[in-house]
């Protein structure tokens, strides 16, 4: 790694931990239930009408049940107004109505956090679709991932319980998550954009005049206007220019500041963060770094101390790091070591004063490699998906970082609350693996680890690879999937394991060169992205509610110690070696066979 890269990510570790800090206090008072009184008063006519007992904690079940059924209800209202946009207003451009298909996957994507979008934004939706749905379900995802957080971090910190399971009130988590957490801190985000030129408007599309004419290939026709041709058939052109581009607007920086603070990712514009009005600064890059880290790590130093010691919790972030900064270690220099293939061509691939050097291939020229495989890693290791360059035009162990963070499934930091969640399920699966090593019923925070929480252990870690690896077999099998691919070989095969990688870890990222904007696929993909957020979620609350039952332990001299060094490898090991080795075969047969080849 070059000295700036190592300058931009030790200062983006430093400025993301200083603010991660109060981020946490607060978050921590928001699942403890300490608010200010006027925040409360606030409250009270919303919970009274909409009938819900603040006070009032429910059973893990009911807390299941509700969070499922509000989130299928937001997925069909996002249906809806794809299906009936070209009936609404706020549509300046005349959008039509989206396909079935197309709705259902997009429908899907939002509610689940993923935000995969297998269509060109500023072309497909209109302005009050993007708006009332796109951007909505932004906030009430991420408030439904730290909602469960929060249940989880209740069940370990409960400490004389009556044996019920409870852990917390679903309706009151979502209330305060979006109204005291999300918005304040989108509305400063999209202000700051705003300043460093995010457009924010409901004008319709601009026709303005290029700086300089652009040359093209236009037919040439006759005088009945129909194309003319040579003796051979091939159509005859001529050399044309024009002086004039038209530049889509729309109200982006809203959209913007919560995709990135609630780890949606999904874009405005096809370009998404690469495109100049929804990233048009080094300063609104790094802005967008820090947001997507933000809660994440801010949720580690809430959960040390919900469970009353703030020593857990750095472990934690320890642990998230540590895998973070080895990512980025691996990423950067796979990039600035550039294509093995081009300097026997004569290519000169060095970096020097007229050129940035490596592979810049699909990378934003204006960031350069450094800051673009940085913002790779970022958005990966999150549950994010915004890009600001093609990570299908990566080198292929390059490519293989940013699918690797989301196989290990999406916890090095990872989305706002499914990172914690996450980890957390991994440290109950470390404590149990050392409980084994030395013959002692494994513990975690006070709470014995029995047969019941590792089976539903079992089940929350293993139902995302068999989601990817069973989508990936499908669509590699099947004719439709077979005609979405570009790029026959291995790195075909990479763009279908990092699409259903990403849908089944509800990244929404893409390696782009797959065509899967198809019935097949939006189908597919769709029912991955689901089971993949819900198949997790749900044992994930039964764990909560298990422990939220069981009085918690005093510390004796036999507990094994989970805030210290040893912990935080024990727990690193646990990721890399059950999250990852689920799919050494599958990777086997893209990133690495690709790479041997290159360097063959």
């Amino acid at each position: 790694m070059t000295t700036s890269a190592w300058t931009l990510l030790g200062l983006y570790l430093v400025v993301l931990l200083l603010l991660a800090w109060p981020t946490g206090r607060w978050l921590a008072s928001l699942c403890e239930g300490r608010l200010p009184r006027w925040m409360r008063r606030a409250e009270t006519p919303l919970f009274r009408v909409a009938g819900v007992d603040a006070e009032r904690a429910m059973h893990w079940r009911s807390y299941a049940l509700a969070l499922l059924a509000f989130n299928a209800i937001g997925a069909l209202a996002v249906y809806g107004l794809q299906r009936l946009q070209h009936l609404l207003p706020l549509n300046p451009a005349g959008m039509g109505a989206v396909s079935p298909d197309s709705a259902f996957n997009t429908a899907v994507s939002f509610a689940t956090n993923t935000n995969w979008q297998g269509y060109a934004g500023e072309s497909t939706m209109s302005y009050l679709t993007q708006m009332l749905g796109l951007t909505v379900q932004n906030f009430l995802s991420a408030a439904t991932g730290i909602a469960v957080a929060f249940a989880l971090a209740r069940g370990f910190a409960a400490r004389n319980t009556d044996g019920r399971g409870f852990v917390g009130n679903f309706w009151v988590d979502i209330t305060r998550i979006t109204a005291w957490l999300l918005v304040p801190l989108s509305f400063v985000i999209a202000l700051v954009l705003v300043g460093q030129g995010v457009i924010q408007n409901f004008d319709p599309s601009r026709t303005v005049a290029t700086i300089e004419a652009t040359a093209y290939q236009s037919p040439r026709l006759d005088a009945a206007g129909q194309p003319l041709k040579d003796a051979s058939g091939h159509a005859l052109t001529e050399d044309a220019r024009t002086t004039t581009q038209t530049l889509a607007m729309g109200p982006v920086a809203s959209q913007e500041a919560i995709k990135m603070l609630g780890t949606n990712g999904g874009g405005f514009f096809n370009a998404n963060s690469a495109h100049p009005y929804e990233n048009p600064t080094a300063l609104s890059n790094f802005v967008q770094m820090l947001a997507i880290f933000l809660i994440p790590a801010g949720l580690c130093f809430a959960f040390g101390r919900v469970v009353g010691d703030l020593r857990q919790g750095i472990a934690i972030l320890a642990a998230m790091t540590v895998m973070f900064v080895l990512a980025v270690v691996a990423v950067i220099p796979a990039e600035q070591a550039g294509n093995p293939l081009l300097p026997p061509l004569g290519v000169d691939q060095a970096a020097s004063a007229t050129q940035a050097g490596g592979n810049m291939e699909g990378k934003d020229v204006r960031f350069g490699i450094g800051a673009t495989a940085l913002f790779a890693a970022v958005t990966t290791a999150a549950s994010c998906g915004a890009v600001i360059g093609m990570h299908d035009s990566f080198t292929p162990l390059g490519g293989m970082v940013p699918m690797v963070l989301m196989q290990l499934g999406e916890v090095v930091f990872g989305g706002v609350g499914t990172g914690l969640y996450g980890m957390l399920i991994f440290a109950v699966l470390a404590v149990f693996i050392a409980g084994l090593m030395i013959g002692r019923t494994p513990e975690y925070l006070g709470k014995k680890i029995e047969v019941h929480e590792m089976k539903l252990t079992s089940i929350a870690i293993l139902i995302t690879p068999i989601l990817v690896l069973a989508g990936t077999a499908v669509a590699v099998i099947a004719d439709a999937g077979q005609a979405g691919i570009a790029n026959p070989g291995a790195h075909g095969f990479s763009e279908i394991l990092y699409a259903f990688t990403s849908a089944g870890n509800n990244n929404g990222s893409a390696f782009a060169g797959l065509s899967a904007n198809s019935p097949f696929y939006n189908a597919l993909l769709g029912v991955a992205m689901w089971f993949g957020r819900f198949g997790v979620i749900v044992p994930v609350l039964a764990i909560a509610g298990s422990l939220a039952a069981k009085k918690r332990l005093p510390v004796t001299a036999g507990t094994m110690p989970t805030h210290g060094p040893l912990f935080v490898v024990l727990l690193i090991g646990t990721v890399l070696l059950v999250g990852l080795l689920n799919y050494v075969p599958a990777l086997a047969l893209g990133p690495i066979v690709e790479h041997l080849i290159l360097r063959k």
